[in-house]
């Protein structure tokens, strides 16, 4: 953890600090970013002033809203902590930003059903390796609610078939997992890995190119619009979905809607649900299912009085 300019011990121990009351604090890049811009503006005294704060806070070239709104944020709270400290310094405000009204697609059981028989039915090129991987990437996608770059990423020593589990390593938010594979899923990567891959393992990734490289997740992407069409389930068009991603919200809304009907105790699943997905909080996942509440109105309220208890409501005098 290396920084240069004015702050640079200030920052470390910032950073420290937040560390310390329970925050994460792993990815440090804006930190690093925001030294680099007190080196260039040759700021000399501690105390960040409204024309510094207001130079950072600017909307930088094809910066999507909620990563100038973190970015910003970021050190907003760094700017309260100086003046605890007793360095005066100015507190910029909350950047506003409309936020996305997309709403995330959540695959029925049938159109589920429907598009891993279209998937294993689909007519691929027969040299291909696609017709082997396609069939069992999209469902490890959906059996593990995986990210799509987590699947790509999957390296051969990641793949444990015996002991039936997965590595997921350097995905969002810097965490690694275990994740569990079912026995169906198992039986057909095991199938999987007799057809495509070599019998000394000398392939990368799992889900190797005929070449051995890594697929790219255009071409997922691709392969998903085409089966989609074979099983007659309609796409609205580009950035509305269905898309790849939604296997993943879909598969969180199916696993909660089953802990519910199983008479699960929400206060402990809920959490095991958080972690199994790589979120950094409980937050993260209750935005899944709250965007379903027309779907399960039975499980949003049993989530909603959850949620009340964990994250109890503050009142300001």
């Amino acid at each position: 953890m290396e920084f240069k300019s004015i702050y640079s011990v200030l920052l470390k121990q910032y950073i420290e600090f937040k560390r310390n009351i329970g925050y994460d604090y792993k990815d440090i890049a804006t930190f690093k970013i925001f030294d680099r811009f007190i080196l260039q503006y040759e700021v000399t005294e501690i105390g960040l002033t409204k024309d510094i704060t207001d130079e950072w806070a600017k909307k930088r070239e094809n910066e999507a809203d909620t990563t100038r709104y973190k970015r910003v944020n970021t050190i907003k709270n760094f700017s309260v902590y100086l003046n605890k400290l007793g360095y005066q310094s100015y507190i910029p405000e909350q950047i506003k930003f409309k936020k996305t009204t997309f709403t995330p697609y959540i695959f029925s059981n049938h159109e589920i059903k429907a598009f891993f028989e279209a998937c294993d039915n689909f007519k691929f090129k027969e040299k291909s390796n696609t017709r082997y991987v396609m069939p069992v990437v999209f469902r490890m996608i959906y059996g593990c609610g995986l990210r799509v770059n987590e699947a790509l990423s999957l390296k051969t020593e990641d793949v444990n078939l015996t002991e039936k589990y997965i590595i997921i390593r350097n995905a969002k938010n810097d965490r690694d997992r275990i994740l569990p594979l079912s026995d169906s899923l198992t039986d057909i990567c095991l199938l999987y890995k007799e057809k495509c891959l070599s019998k000394n393992l000398i392939e990368k990734y799992f889900f190797s190119q005929y070449n051995g490289e890594r697929y790219a997740s255009d071409t997922i992407y691709k392969w998903f619009r085409k089966i989609l069409w074979e099983a007659n389930i309609s796409h609205s068009g580009k950035g509305k979905g269905p898309r790849v991603h939604d296997f993943r919200h879909t598969f969180s809304v199916h696993s909660l809607v089953k802990m519910s009907e199983s008479d699960l105790d929400l206060y402990y699943s809920l959490p095991i649900l958080s972690q199994y997905l790589g979120h950094q909080s409980l937050e993260a996942t209750d935005k899944y299912v709250r965007l379903t509440s027309d779907m399960y109105p039975k499980l949003i309220k049993e989530i909603n009085n959850l949620c009340s208890y964990i994250f109890p409501e503050v009142k300001l005098p």
